[in-house]
């Protein structure tokens, strides 16, 4: 699946995100993205992101790289406000999960290298035992994780802060390791 663009709205009655996907071949996947959600994504990202650059970039180059590319990403995307554009695209005529929003009730998130790039895999978590694996790399890594973060201002539903144990794990991702070298967070 190719991806052509993201697509969120703020439903203040449910608290939740509407969260579309729609993708070059006339198909779109529409989501309920709770609080919970939203900001673990947010936050493990920022945080698989930053490990990644940690082996060359000081914090605060990261903390710019990470901003820059975010900034980069909405080029295009942005009214004269400066606010990612609400406006939304017909839909598809394709709903592989259906049409009707389907609740992500968890995430997953891997952080794999393919030859120069960082690409994230983000498992969405279905009713059922489901799930749906996107992989994203670069503009539109940093496109989802933009508009995710304007939405999460608007819910007002301020920041994720990674646990103790995702702080201890960060620790062990600094070791070298023998066998793997795609750190994950659940």
């Amino acid at each position: 699946m190719n991806i052509k663009q993201f697509n969120g709205a703020y439903l203040i009655a449910d608290d939740r995100l509407l969260f579309r996907i729609s993708a070059n071949e006339d198909v779109e996947y529409r989501f309920w993205l709770t609080r919970r959600v939203v900001l673990f994504i947010l936050a493990a990202t920022n945080h698989l992101i930053s490990n990644q650059l940690k082996e060359s970039h000081s914090l605060d180059a990261i903390k710019a790289l990470i901003d820059f590319e975010q900034e980069a990403a909405k080029v295009g995307q942005t009214d004269s406000n400066g606010k990612l554009s609400q406006n939304l695209p017909p839909p598809a005529n394709q709903f592989p999960i259906g049409f009707d929003p389907v609740l992500v009730t968890d995430v997953k998130c891997i952080l794999q290298k393919d030859c120069l790039n960082d690409i994230l895999i983000l498992e969405l978590v279905l009713p059922a035992g489901g799930n749906l694996s996107l992989s994203l790399a670069g503009t539109t890594l940093h496109a989802m994780c933009a508009l995710l973060k304007q939405l999460s201002e608007v819910a007002n539903w301020g920041a994720l802060q990674l646990s103790s144990d995702a702080q201890a794990a960060d620790a062990e991702l600094e070791k070298p390791k023998k066998n793997s070298e795609n750190p994950q967070l659940h």
